[in-house]
């Protein structure tokens, strides 16, 4: 059971693919609520089979299941932000949502570490079990929000207290049976992926952002012993990170300056109007990217750690920026189906968040951590194009799209939007 004791932070995300592209479609047709409840419950309970287990075979069933379970919460969210809040809310809601998860997903290394150096791997997976349990016992009092659901409720109450059978709902998201629900549902991710070139680039780009941050969990940590720090506080420089999504702040305070006027004004904000924040971030992600690689040895030495640390703040603040801003392109764009939509984005960004972390190590030592982050500092220098070709062709892409222009039809019966904002 040796080899248990080092726990490999991406190892959820192979199988949390198989759930991100169920669960998602599944909520549109069904609701959110149970889906919330069953998973944070279940997740909890396999997080204990993973703490208890003697064998590896029920580690490996319980990270299984444990990852399947993820996919809900961290992509239906998505779906309930959109359910609830208009586009100027939204802006906030999608931006604390992203800074919390990326917090979180910041703060793992540092309290696992920490964790299981005093307390054992296993107390790892007995912290996040009484976590995952205490937030299922309080999604308990959660209402459903899916607009098309709780109408089709009211109407059958009015038709079961009135007896008229003739009173239906109208429901977009009605699937009539369970092969429809799979051809069409299920497969829709996947569909979206190759059809429609704004979730494609958006769905790219941010997945490879995202899994930056699960290959740091890799390669920080030696780059930064090099440096003499332990291995527990090897991780601190994640604290960095966490710096520079919290900064997040101003772009969003920019954001609803924007929106306010606009509303003032009577004028109609396109999701194009909206991505200041990406034109922002894409150029500081390589920058700091930059930075951070020709700040840390081997090639260069006798620089303080804190020069390096220093740029991982304008990458913290950036990935937090991709997210929250093309998460938000996203959901204006396809409102009644950004579920699925973020369903595609999660698809492709846990395949890389799984796949990141295994050549992690072996490119940073084989290549030398200044070359390696170079690499990554070249990817995300071509992000640059993609602001300003959202920008000038957002819109006309956008009208090509058959998802886009049918959401937005559905979104104005069914939505709570409000002023034309």
């Amino acid at each position: 059971m040796e080899s248990t004791s080092t726990i490999s932070p991406d190892d959820i995300y192979w199988v949390n693919v198989l759930g991100g592209i169920m669960f998602p479609s599944f909520s549109e047709a069904f609701g959110r609520k149970r889906l919330y409840i069953i998973s944070t419950g279940l997740y909890s309970v396999f997080c204990v089979v993973v703490g208890v287990s003697p064998s590896l075979t029920g580690i490996a069933v319980g990270r299984f299941f444990s990852g399947f379970l993820s996919a809900i919460p961290t992509i239906v969210v998505a779906g309930s932000i959109e359910d609830l809040y208009n586009s100027k809310d939204r802006i906030w809601m999608i931006f604390l949502w992203a800074m919390v998860a990326n917090m979180g997903m910041c703060m793992g290394p540092i309290i696992s570490t920490y964790i299981a150096e005093h307390l054992g791997w296993q107390w790892v997976f007995h912290v996040a079990a009484i976590v995952t349990g205490v937030v299922c016992f309080l999604l308990i009092g959660i209402r459903e929000s899916r607009p098309s659901l709780i109408l089709v409720r009211e109407v059958a109450k009015v038709r079961s207290e009135t007896g008229i059978d003739t009173l239906k709902a109208l429901n977009p998201d009605h699937t009539p049976d369970l092969m429809t629900f799979i051809r069409i549902a299920l497969f829709r991710p996947i569909q979206l992926f190759f059809t429609e070139p704004i979730i494609f680039l958006v769905s790219t780009i941010s997945a490879i952002a995202f899994a930056m941050v699960y290959l740091f969990t890799e390669a920080l940590p030696p780059v930064y012993q090099s440096m003499g720090f332990s291995n527990e506080s090897s991780t601190l420089p994640f604290l960095a990170i966490c710096i520079g999504l919290v900064l997040g702040l101003l772009t969003r305070i920019n954001d609803h300056r924007k929106i306010a006027y606009a509303e003032e004004q009577g004028i109609v904000l396109e999701p194009e109007h909206k991505l200041i924040g990406f034109s922002i971030g894409a150029p500081l992600l390589a920058g700091g990217l930059w930075w951070f690689a020709w700040t840390i040895p081997p090639l260069v030495d006798h620089v303080h750690w804190i020069v390096s640390a220093i740029s991982l703040v304008f990458i913290g603040y950036s990935l937090n920026e991709f997210d929250t801003v093309l998460g938000g392109y996203l959901a204006d764009s396809y409102l009644s189906f950004s579920a699925s939509g973020f369903a595609t984005l999660a698809l492709f960004r846990s395949l890389l968040s799984a796949a990141f972390p295994l050549f992690a190590a072996d490119m940073f030592e084989g290549l030398g951590a200044n070359v390696a982050s170079s690499i990554l500092a070249g990817l995300a220098t071509l992000f640059c194009v993609v602001p300003p070709l959202f920008t000038k062709y957002g819109k006309q892409i956008r009208a090509r799209s058959k998802f886009a222009r049918y959401s937005l039809e559905v979104y104005h019966e069914n939505s709570v939007e409000k002023n034309g904002l």
